[in-house]
């Protein structure tokens, strides 16, 4: 896939724990983990929003595109 998640980047540039995270968000451990991991399929808009305002940062800091060569 040509959309990489770049969570964990952002969660230790807040130095922010995956539980501290799911915390804050209201998500299982699991699901951010598949997040995370870029195993999810499909975010919706309410999670990014709460993982931005948890993070305080913006949602291109935590997901990125890329071209496959």
């Amino acid at each position: 896939m040509a959309i990489i998640v770049n969570l964990d980047v952002m969660m230790a540039k807040r130095k922010m724990s995956l539980n501290e995270l799911s915390e804050k968000v209201g998500l299982t451990l699991s699901n951010l983990s598949i997040l995370k991991t870029g195993k999810a399929k499909a975010i919706r808009f309410s999670t990014l929003d709460a993982i931005c305002k948890a993070l305080d940062c913006q949602p291109a800091d935590i997901l990125e595109y890329r071209d496959k060569p």
